[in-house]
Parts: structure tokens; sequence; C-alpha cells
């Protein structure tokens, strides 16, 4: 009998980076901020702003902190309303919320991206930002929303948790808004276990961003450009802001920065991998009659390590007996709308407050599937979970195929 595929494991650390913990261990210099200059936190911001090509980083402790402290560092006023998808991990809304601000949900269709329509009629005056979520790594319309907040000069924020790699025009995700924000959780493209790190090229809001982390008194100095210099205009812009704002404490530590340096050379190939896996599997289930995989927009290439897929014509009953009979299979599958207490269905955010109907996010929950495909995974691996997967389908539609030729 052939083993399910372990598809919970992340890709094993460089053994790079062991040479460099043991360093730290030893020296027991944890925090960003004890050497008086090229820590490997600081190294990881110069490093990861040159491959995204952006003019500054700040790592932090989460995608999370990096989503509010890029909502403080845009100085909005208490209370300000923020549209963000309704199709999000539950930590967006918070940040929102952390901030000070009061999230309104956009409704989102059934190829997980934001409605256009919609996110047009809640673009309304009393909008002072936006929050996108290229939630599983699936771009929303950047062309039409970035059109529509530069005209009215709403600052975007891309929240690119799950879309490190993603290309749009060929142009990489997180570059396209005002700030972009990634995660290194465990089951993102490079993994410290936690930690995020947001990038933009304002020097004002990278001030303020840096400060606010934790930065106090004179430690910015110690944070670097791509290039390595401070240029006039981030010299300027630290120091009108020093001692002009609260410091929320949310760094992260040269522990992770040292297990994420060594990544950032793998990430090319990670992406690459990535992709042909999830086309692979999507080619395979779409042949079923039970399962849609939304094709991307056009202008996307997607960086994907899961993948997602729609149940056909299958009721709630039929979802549930779709995902115990991929289980029996040995592929374990949630179903965004039907798992208890899921921190991606809307409903379930109490914290943020009646957000009024979103039939057509509710609808996508309620058949959205969502199946874990690391880029490690071979083709044997692929063709086990394609096959669980379509089999898992075919035994749901079986019964309604034989009432119909009855």
């Amino acid at each position: 009998m052939t083993l399910a595929p372990n598809v919970y494991d992340a890709e094993p650390i460089p053994e790079a980076a062991r040479a460099e913990i043991d360093r730290l261990l030893q020296s027991g210099d944890l925090f960003r901020y004890t050497a008086a200059d090229d820590a490997p936190v600081s190294l990881l911001e110069a490093e990861f702003a040159n491959l995204m090509g952006a003019k500054y980083a700040l790592a932090v402790a989460s995608c999370s902190a990096a989503l509010f402290l890029s909502l403080k560092a845009l100085d909005l006023p208490r209370d300000a309303k923020v549209l963000v998808p309704a199709f999000t991990f539950a930590a967006v809304p918070s940040s929102v919320v952390h901030a000070d601000c009061q999230p309104v949900l956009v409704d989102v269709k059934d190829n997980y991206r934001i409605d256009m329509a919609d996110f047009e009629a809640k673009l309304t005056d009393d909008i002072k930002a936006v929050i996108i979520s290229h939630m599983r790594g699936h771009t929303s319309d950047m062309d039409a929303i970035m059109a529509l907040c530069d005209a009215r000069g709403v600052p975007v924020i891309e929240d690119a948790a799950h879309s490190l790699g993603t290309l749009w025009h060929g142009r990489k995700i997180g570059t396209i808004g005002k700030i972009g924000c990634f995660s290194f959780q465990s089951y993102k493209m490079l993994n410290a276990g936690e930690g995020g790190i947001l990038i933009t090229d304002d020097a004002d809001l990278i001030a303020r961003a840096v400060i606010m982390s934790g930065a106090y008194e004179h430690n910015w100095k110690k944070h670097k450009t791509p290039h390595g210099d401070n240029t006039t205009a981030l010299a300027d812009a630290f120091a009108r802001w020093q001692n002009q704002l609260p410091l929320y404490n949310t760094r992260l530590s040269n522990l992770s920065a040292a297990v994420i340096r060594p990544q950032l050379g793998e990430l090319e190939r990670r992406v690459t991998d990535g992709l042909r896996n999830h086309d692979y599997v999507a080619a395979r289930l779409n042949e079923s009659a039970g399962i849609d995989v939304p094709s991307p927009l056009a202008p996307e290439t997607r960086a994907p390590d899961s993948i997602q897929f729609n149940l056909v014509g299958m009721s709630d009953a039929d979802t549930l007996a779709f995902q115990e009979a991929a289980k029996q299979r040995g592929v374990a599958v949630q179903v965004f709308g039907m798992s208890t207490d899921n921190a991606r269905a809307f409903w379930n955010w109490k914290f943020i407050g009646d957000q009024g109907e979103l039939p057509q996010t509710r609808a996508m929950l309620m058949r959205a599937c969502d199946t874990r495909l690391p880029v490690r995974l071979k083709q044997p691996d692929l063709d086990f979970i394609a096959d669980a997967l379509v089999a898992a389908a075919a035994e749901v539609k079986a019964p309604t195929a034989e009432i119909n030729a009855a």
C-alpha cells in the first residue's frame, strides 16, 4: 500500500544557517540591536529589499505586525475605515482593529478574487486605506485596484503573506502598492517558524515604521538600505520622527534572521517547483466534473505552495462526504466555510461587527477547498493527491449520476 505523502513538514533549513546559528548561540547575540552593525536582521532587511527591488525593508515579528505597523506608519486617524477583502485570514482585519481603525469587507467571487464592482462601490470618501490580501496567492485585478485608489489618493497595502514570488505583468507582488507585507511563518516560501517583513520606497513611511517597531534612542542608525548607505531623505525622516512616536516593540530576532537569510537563494527554485506542482495537480483535478480549479488572471504568474479548488454541483452533505472520502484516501482537505471556527470564514470575525451580507464570499467559502502542496513534493506524491481527490469527487457524485441515469 502506498503511503500518503507528508504535506505538513516545511522544507529543511539550509546547512548554511547552522554555523551562524551556532555563532549566535555561543555569543548570546540574539537581539537585533546588540551588534554595532551588520546584525543578521539588518543584513536580512538589506538583502530582502534588494531581492524585491525595493528601497527599504523592515523585518518584524509577523506579517500581522507588518500590516499593523504599515497602517500606523500611514498616520491614519482613529476609526479610519480600511477596505479589506472578505476572503483573508482573521489576522488581517485584526491588524486593522489593532491599529485603531475599522475594517470594511469587500465581497469576493468564486475565483477567490475581489469583486471589482463591490470594491468600487465601497471605495467611498471615508475609506482612508486599502489592504489587498493576495489570499493563498490569488491576485486580484491590481490594475483596476490601483487605478481606482490612485485616483482617490488612497494608499494600498499589499498583504502578500502567501505571494512571495508571484508576478503581475512581470512585476513583483508586494511592490505595486505603497507598502508590501510578507510572512516567514513555516507554511510560507521562506520559513522561520514566525516572522514577517514590510517593504516600501517611501523614506518617511519606513522611518515611522522602524521607530514604532522598537528602534529606541538612535538604533534606527543600524538599519541598512540595499546598498548599505542611509540617504539624506531617510536620515531626515528619522530625525523628524525621533521621540515623536510610540514604541510597539515587535522586532525580529537575530536567530530568526539567521534561519531566513540562507533561504533567499532558494526562493527562485521553490517558486518554480511550486508552480510546476500546482499546475500539474490542477490539470488533473480539472478533469473531474465535480472539481474546478480557477484559472489565474492573465497578468498573473503564480508562486503557489498549496492548491485551492471549488466543488461543483455538490450540496452541503456532499461537500462533507467529499472531505471524508478524501481523508479516507490519505489526503486532508479543508473546506473553508464548513470547518468549525475557521479563521478564514468572515462570519467568525465577531470582533469587527456586522458587515452585512457578502453573498458571493459566503457561497464560495462553502465549497472552496484547500489542500497543502509543498514545493518539495515529487510527481508520485502529486499523483497520489490528485488520484485521491478525483476519486473522492467521483464517489460523492456517483449516486447523483445513477439517479439521473435512472
